[in-house]
C-alpha cells in the first residue's frame, strides 16, 4: 500500500523495491477511484447484510483479518501496565510497547488505504526532493517506504522513542528528538511529512513556524491528522452510547490540557496563518467497523475496527487515570462497554482523516516563534 511513484501516482512502484509487508500489503479490494476516495461529503450507506454467511463472530473475523497484517533500547518506564517513552518523559501520552507498535502499523495501513493507496499526496518530484523529514515517525514504516521510492533522497525520521527497525534502506536514518524543542542544524528540507500528531503537540502554530523555517524555498509540507470526535451520517450514533460518552470525555479532556485530539479541521487555518501557499485540503471518511455497503469503505472499516480495538487502552489510560483521576479498574470497565459496542456494530460510526499540503514561497522571510 504505497504511493505508486513520486511523479506519477497512478503508476506502479519498481519491482526491485518491495514495500514493508506489515503495513503496506494491499488488502482485498483494488485501489478505489479518485472520486470515491476524496468524496467525503457524500453520506456512507450501511450494509444491511453485515453478518457473514458462515456465522463467524466478529472476534473470529478480526483474528482472520489481522493474520494478513504481519506485525512488524532504552530504559523505558512502565505505567498502568504499559511501556512508555523515556526521552522527555510525559511529553506523549501513548505507550510505545509491542502492542502499540502493531497498532501503529495497522493505522499506517488504514490511512494509506483510505487516501487511495498513497504514501503522500503533495506534488513532490524526485529530482527536486533531496532531503525529507518524517516528524513523529513512530515505527518508521512511512520513512522506510519513502526510502525505497526516493532512493537518491536522504530521509530522516524523528520520534521520542527508538522503536524503529535497525535494518532500513541506506538512505534512511532515525533520530530520537522532541519536535517541540528547538530545531538544531542548518541544513533544510525539501519535504516535511507530519502525520498523526494528535494529543502530541502543545503548540501547533509554533510547530508550523518551525517547519516553515526549516524548509527550503519552494519546499512542501504535508499534514495528515484526524478529527477524533466520532459521528455518524445516519444518526445511529447517539449520546446514549457508551462510546459517545468515552469519546466525548477523551476529546474534551485532551482539549482542556492543551493537546487537542481534533487537529484535522484546524490544519488549513494554521498553515495559512504561517505563510504557506498553494494549499490543498482533503477530507477522507474512515468508518469504524465493516458496516458500509461499498466494498472499499467496508475494507477500511475493518482495518479501522482492528486498530481501534487494539488501541482503546493506549488512547485512554493516561487521560482517564492520570488526568481525570479514574482508577484503572473503572477505566477498564468503561472500555469493555466501548469494545462491545464497536464489535456489535451498535452504530455506524465514522471519524475523518484530514490531509493538508502546502508550499513554502520561493521568496519568503523566516517566521518568528
Amino acid at each position: 500500500m504505497t504511493q505508486s511513484s513520486p511523479k506519477s501516482p497512478g503508476s506502479s512502484p519498481p519491482a526491485s523495491s518491495p514495500p514493508r509487508q506489515a503495513a503496506t500489503q494491499p488488502l482485498v479490494p483494488p485501489p478505489a477511484p479518485d472520486d470515491l476516495v476524496t468524496n467525503a461529503e457524500a453520506p456512507l450507506e450501511a450494509d444491511e447484510t453485515t453478518a457473514t454467511d458462515d456465522g463467524r463472530s466478529i472476534d473470529d473475523r478480526i483474528s482472520t483479518y489481522t493474520e494478513s497484517l504481519a506485525s512488524s533500547v532504552v530504559d523505558y518506564p512502565t505505567d498502568h501496565g504499559r511501556r512508555y517513552h523515556a526521552f522527555r518523559r510525559g511529553a506523549y501520552m501513548m505507550p510505545n510497547d509491542n502492542k502499540e507498535i502493531n497498532r501503529l502499523d495497522i493505522a499506517h495501513a488504514l490511512v494509506t488505504r483510505a487516501t487511495g493507496d498513497k504514501l503522500y499526496l503533495a506534488p513532490i518530484e524526485e529530482d527536486k526532493t533531496h532531503r525529507i523529514l518524517d516528524v513523529g515517525t513512530g515505527t518508521g514504516v512511512w520513512a522506510i517506504d519513502m526510502g525505497d521510492l526516493f532512493p537518491n533522497a536522504e530521509i530522516i525520521g524523528n520520534d521520542l522513542s527508538a522503536i524503529q527497525p535497525s535494518w532500513v534502506p541506506a538512505n534512511v536514518k532515525f533520530e530520537i528528538d522532541d519536535v517541540e524543542s528547538e530545531w538544531v542544524g542548518t541544513e533544510k528540507y525539501d519535504y516535511i511529512f507530519v502525520r498523526h500528531m494528535l494529543i502530541s503537540i502543545s503548540d501547533w502554530p509554533r510547530l508550523m513556524k518551525n517547519i516553515f523555517n526549516n524548509l527550503n524555498p519552494g519546499g512542501w509540507v504535508e499534514f495528515q491528522d484526524m478529527d477524533a470526535l466520532y459521528y455518524s451520517d445516519d444518526g445511529s450514533y447517539k449520546e446514549t452510547h457508551e462510546t459517545w460518552k468515552w469519546n466525548k470525555e477523551l476529546t474534551d479532556t485532551c482539549e482542556s490540557i492543551g493537546r487537542t485530539a481534533r487537529p484535522g479541521p484546524r490544519l488549513r487555518g494554521w498553515v495559512e496563518e504561517t505563510g504557506f501557499e498553494n494549499i490543498t485540503h482533503q477530507r477522507f471518511k474512515c468508518p469504524m467497523g465493516p458496516w458500509a455497503k461499498d466494498p472499499f469503505y467496508k475494507d477500511i472499516g475493518m482495518l479501522n475496527l482492528v486498530q481501534l480495538l487494539e488501541g482503546l487502552e493506549a488512547f485512554s489510560l493516561k487521560v482517564f487515570c492520570d488526568v481525570l483521576g479514574w482508577t484503572k479498574e473503572a477505566t477498564m470497565v468503561m472500555l469493555a462497554s466501548v469494545r462491545n459496542e464497536l464489535k456489535e456494530n451498535a452504530f455506524n460510526g465514522i471519524f475523518d482523516h484530514h490531509v493538508v499540503y502546502a508550499q513554502k514561497p520561493f521568496t519568503s522571510e523566516e517566521t518568528e516563534e
